[in-house]
């Protein structure tokens, strides 16, 4: 996949985006690039990327997310400084966007301007083992959905299909067929499936593309 500055990952609640986001974004580092993450997700979620704030700042990557992370306190609020990501050509910036088309209507502010400089890459996240996605077909309509809401196309899928820590790789091989069938009635190529670290030596003859991931720690 070729290395856009801003990249968004967006898809179904619960879909795994916002742990793709934060790898994503330690991958950019780890080639060099100099990195920005931003949580645009305004309604608190289970997973946030504040989660992950210490090992982001042990590895110097920045932060931008709403104050009201990781708090029981649900205000629909962005800080300024999320605009660094429009402004400041001089970084690559991940953006973690709300789930559905209710937490896509966020990024609409910052439409025009991503679409202006395009110079980015909207990923639409799929787990298909996620209720209201377990078919391409459902994952079709929620994209269209989220593209509705943002103002903006996306530009490639990710399979992220996965039970969590019990996930095998017979999981992650079963939903490859599905996974070709949304890049195909989408049109939208399937830049990678994502594996976690400890089963990518098992994958990593089986099938291409793949991403490994390291899951993501919930601060409670």
């Amino acid at each position: 996949m070729l290395t856009k500055r801003v990249t968004l990952f967006a898809g179904h609640y619960g879909s795994g985006k916002t742990n793709i986001a934060v790898n994503y974004a330690m991958h950019l580092k780890k080639e060099g690039f100099p990195v920005v993450i931003a949580d645009l997700d305004i309604v608190n979620p289970y997973f946030r990327t504040k989660d992950s704030e210490d090992e982001l700042k042990k590895q110097g990557i920045d932060l931008i997310c709403s104050e009201f992370a990781n708090t029981n306190l649900d205000i629909p609020s962005l800080p300024q400084s999320m605009y660094r990501v429009i402004h400041d050509k001089s970084i690559h910036a991940v953006m973690d966007i709300g789930g559905d088309d209710a937490g896509a209507v966020a990024l609409g502010r910052f439409a025009p301007s991503l679409t202006d400089e395009n110079n980015y890459a909207m990923l639409f996240v799929a787990n298909f083992f996620r209720p209201l996605t377990r078919n391409a077909e459902e994952a079709f309509a929620i994209l269209r959905e989220i593209e509705f809401a943002s103002g903006m196309r996306f530009t490639g899928i990710i399979n992220n299909s996965n039970l969590g820590e019990i996930t095998t790789k017979h999981d992650i091989l079963s939903t490859k067929k599905e996974a070709e069938k949304l890049s195909q009635i989408s049109g939208l190529p399937l830049c990678f499936t994502t594996v976690e670290s400890s089963l990518y030596d098992e994958l990593k003859t089986e099938s291409e593309n793949l991403f490994p991931l390291t899951l993501q720690s919930k601060i409670f």
